[in-house]
């Protein structure tokens, strides 16, 4: 019986495997054709047979080329790189099989491959890796995938933590700051971590779910291949219909993978075929064959640029955490595509030439899975499963992995888990597996006995715990192993996404993205976070559900705090209606989140409303991503160019530049990947980035417009002040006071404009304005509210309303007293009326009647 998971797998976009702590030391299962790795790809036959790995991956490359000769894209029954969608509504749809596959569903059965090559025990916990850059809602959809699978407890690791653990257990250095670089098939990630005395933590990690080792072939084909093809033959209407150059493309990438993969280890690599290998003739007539010798120069040419997209994130992550690539002690290389010697040395110039190439880059993310998993105890649900209680029962606690060369060991029998007799006298002699060390018997009971263990340096350490009575007989007990980590300690999993809500801001007009106080990017989990000071918009009646308060959670990067929430990734959210709540709750009330999100990521949330001392409390549940139509994603471009052109004329700078450049090359992306569900999601995926980017430009860019709102509004007070001062027209003002508060307005203008605070500012225009009304209102008397009343009048069908008919009634009310002469009993109906706007239109009104 296993306490531990001690089986780790790493699910990859292209390729994938499985590795087992036996003895102590992480050891990869071998596929049943002896490989350490499988292909992530699965396909149906018109048997419904479904084929997993290589069979399948054969099954898809014949597939593509047999495409060819009818430059059809005609649907395939093999699926390959379903990760990319993993949390999407995408469908994979199956003629032979009659149905629609999601991608959770296709994952499953590549896990299910990998379990199969476990032949000597049931495998019910699993530790699954996924990318540094997997949001909330993709993660739950790997773990999905896990149960569809048949394993019960599932734990999720980070792709670059379970290789620096693979790293570190074997490191000779455990101090200092590690690069890992993790170039995978369809996904990169970059992880930033600290080690002190071989305790590791994550200080953090940035990545692109769409670059990996299939932009490289793709890169190959296009600036290689495909160039070959039209200098040779005559393939001028093919290459110029969108649909069967895709077709052409696609039969030619597996030519163009081996191609990457001998590149990795050779100077020159010939792309050779025979006749009859591509079933297609050109124009005039001529079969297409292909006979490319390919250097390490044309490689350089065609790889750096992609490389170098992977390089500038790892800049970018040292930058803002303002390290440089000489104080890095190591980077680590994890991924099939870091065996390039073009990328090595690009990493060398650009980075540090601190390079470790101990590990090998295919397997070390499913070795140190399977370490990891050497440290997280296996459920109580799983255990008593598994629970063979005719033999005697333990109960063995210990530190599942420690720098330190002694560890203590609890154990203790638990009687009432054992059937049978149980000897009045049980001994235990812990031994370690190597067999030079032992404790040496000790009488163990119902009651914890303490056993000093003696570690193995760098390892993996397991001991085997016999059991005896009284005459030296042995007993079969449960369990009878368990495993210590020596000389590296992984520490807690962090959040690699800020944790946030979407506020209304009222100063900027829009609905921002702000990230929870202590759910912060890389806050350590277990985490909680606390927001406050947010207020309801509208009552709340009880019972009556449609009354509702809504609160967005989403998930944003790290630049993407104050941006427009909507641009992020949308997690659920939080309901409360009035059937949730005991009493009215009045609009402008209190609210008061606080949000927890434990080590596997799963959020609950608790919201408490003090003016009704009430506490709601809920499971965030996380929602499928929705797939967009290549229609919605040519609109939203559309809507990005022009605010890139608008930002453009007002601020020509390079980041609007380089913003503009990008939305072009994101528009030839949908061009050539907007037919298929997995290039719409990456076409999405770099748009919302580059909004982002807009939205914080335009930000910036709004200062001057604000700057010169807040100089005029004040100069405009402090006019009408002197004007009042001069006339000696003070009438009921307090002056004093008025004084008081434009000195006051001066130090924080100048505040504000040294720190071009366009926050601050816009609150301090709100005050201006305030006053502005204020003394305007005491000097005009009852005409401000007379011409407020007129104003409302006027554009009563543009305001928004609370209750229309109310609004309705009261200005009736109140343009008969203006007719009846009854002014002095004005001011009471004007506030009623303004209480029954919308807040932002009061405050446009009211600001609008100050000028």
């Amino acid at each position: 019986m296993r306490t531990k998971i001690d089986f780790g797998i790493d699910l990859g976009t292209t390729n994938s495997a499985i590795a087992r702590i036996e003895n102590g030391k992480p050891v990869i299962k071998k596929s049943d054709t002896l490989k350490d790795t499988i292909p992530s790809c699965v396909s149906i036959n018109k048997k419904k047979d479904i084929l997993v790995g290589d069979p399948a991956f054969s099954v898809l490359k014949a597939d593509k080329i047999r495409a060819l000769k009818t430059l059809k894209q005609e649907n395939s029954n093999a699926y390959i790189e379903f990760k990319r969608t993993m949390g999407n509504d995408a469908k994979f749809p199956s003629s032979n099989m009659g149905k629609d596959f999601t991608s959770e569903e296709l994952s499953a059965e590549v896990l299910m491959k990998l379990k199969s090559f476990i032949t000597d025990e049931a495998v019910k916990s699993i530790v699954i890796t996924v990318p540094a850059k997997f949001t909330m809602v993709q993660k739950d959809a790997t773990v999905k995938a896990g149960k569809l699978a048949g394993f019960e407890h599932i734990e999720l690791l980070q792709e670059p933590i379970a290789a620096s653990m693979a790293y570190g257990l074997d490191a000779d250095n455990k101090d200092g700051m590690w690069l890992v670089y993790d170039f995978g098939g369809g996904t990169f990630d970059a992880a930033l971590i600290k080690v002190e005395d071989g305790i590791m933590k994550v200080v953090d990690t940035e990545g692109d779910n769409w670059l990996g080792g299939k932009n490289l072939d793709e890169a190959i084909v296009d600036h290689i291949i495909l160039p070959y093809i039209e200098n040779n033959f005559s393939f001028s209407d093919t290459i110029s219909n969108t649909n069967q150059k895709e077709v052409l493309r696609n039969s030619i990438k597996g030519f163009a993978e081996d191609c990457k993969i001998q590149m990795s280890f050779k100077d020159k690599h010939n792309i050779l075929t025979d006749l009859g290998d591509l079933p297609i003739e050109d124009e005039d007539g001529e079969e297409l064959t292909l006979d490319i010798e390919v250097n390490q120069s044309m490689m350089e040419d065609t790889f750096a640029p992609i490389f170098q997209k992977s390089i500038d994130i790892c800049k970018d992550l040292l930058k803002r955490n303002n390290l440089k690539g000489s104080q890095l002690t190591t980077l680590l290389l994890v991924g099939g595509p870091t065996y390039s010697p073009i990328l090595r040395k690009m990493l060398k110039e650009q980075i540090t030439d601190k390079i470790n190439t101990s590990i090998d880059p295919m397997t070390s993310v499913a070795t140190g899975a399977a370490l990891f998993a050497s440290t997280i105890s296996v459920s109580e649900e799983v255990i008593e499963q598994s629970r063979d209680t005719t033999k005697l029962q333990l109960e063995i606690k210990h530190e599942a992995t420690t720098v330190e060369t002694e560890e203590m060991v609890n154990i203790k029998i638990l009687k009432e888990k054992t059937e049978g007799t149980i000897p009045d006298k049980v001994f235990a002699d812990v031994v370690r597996g190597d067999k030079a060390w032992s404790s040496g018997k000790k009488q163990i009971s119902e009651k914890a006995t303490l056993v000093d263990v003696q570690l193995n340096m760098g390892a993996s350490n397991t001991f085997e715990v016999i059991l005896y009575d009284e005459q030296g007989n042995k007993l079969e007990c449960q369990p009878n192993t368990f495993n210590i980590l020596q000389g590296i300690n992984p520490g807690q999993a962090t959040l690699p996404y800020h944790i946030a809500i979407e506020i209304t801001d009222r100063i900027q007009g829009k609905d921002l993205l702000t990230a929870i106080k202590g759910l912060e990017k890389n806050q350590t989990l277990p985490a909680t976070g606390v927001t406050e000071k947010l207020k309801t918009q509208k009552d709340i009646r009880p019972g009556i559900t449609s009354d509702e308060i809504i609160i967005p959670i989403y998930q944003g990067d790290y630049y993407a705090e104050g941006t427009t929430a909507i641009h992020s990734t949308h997690i659920n959210d939080i309901r409360i209606n009035g059937e949730d709540l005991p009493s009215l709750l009045p609009a402008g009330s209190d609210v008061e989140i606080t949000l927890k999100v434990n080590r596997s990521e799963q959020m609950t949330v608790s919201i408490f409303f003090p003016y009704l001392n009430h506490t709601e409390q809920q499971t965030v549940e996380i929602i499928q991503g929705k797939s967009v139509s290549k229609e919605w994603l040519e609109n939203e471009i559309r809507k990005a160019r022009k605010t890139a052109k608008r930002l453009q004329e007002e601020n020509n700078s390079k980041e609007v530049e380089k913003i503009i450049t990008n939305i072009n090359g994101i528009t030839e992306q949908l061009e050539h990947k907007g037919g298929g569900d997995s290039g719409k999601l990456e076409v999405q995926d770099n748009l919302l980035k580059e909004l982002r980017a807009l939205d914080k430009l335009d930000s910036e860019t709004e200062w001057p417009k604000v700057e010169k709102e807040l100089k005029e509004n004040f100069y405009d007070l402090e006019e009408l002040l002197n004007r009042v001062k001069n006339n000696d027209d003070e009438g009921d003002l307090k002056m004093e006071a008025v004084d008081a508060h434009m000195e006051e307005f001066k130090v924080k203008i100048e505040q504000i404009i040294k720190a071009k605070d366009v926050i601050h500012a816009k609150e301090l225009i709100k005050e201006i304005d305030s006053l502005d009304w204020s003394v305007r209102d005491i000097l005009a008397g009852p005409q401000m509210d007379i011409s407020l009343v007129n104003n409302i009048n006027s554009t009563f069908s543009e305001i928004n309303w609370k209750d229309s008919n109310k609004a309705r009634t009261l200005l009736n009310q109140a343009i008969q007293a203006i007719n009846n002469g009854n002014v002095s009993n004005l001011r009471p109906l004007v506030v009623q009326i303004i209480g029954v706007m919308e807040l932002e239109d009061a405050e446009k009104l009211t600001g609008k009647l100050t000028r």
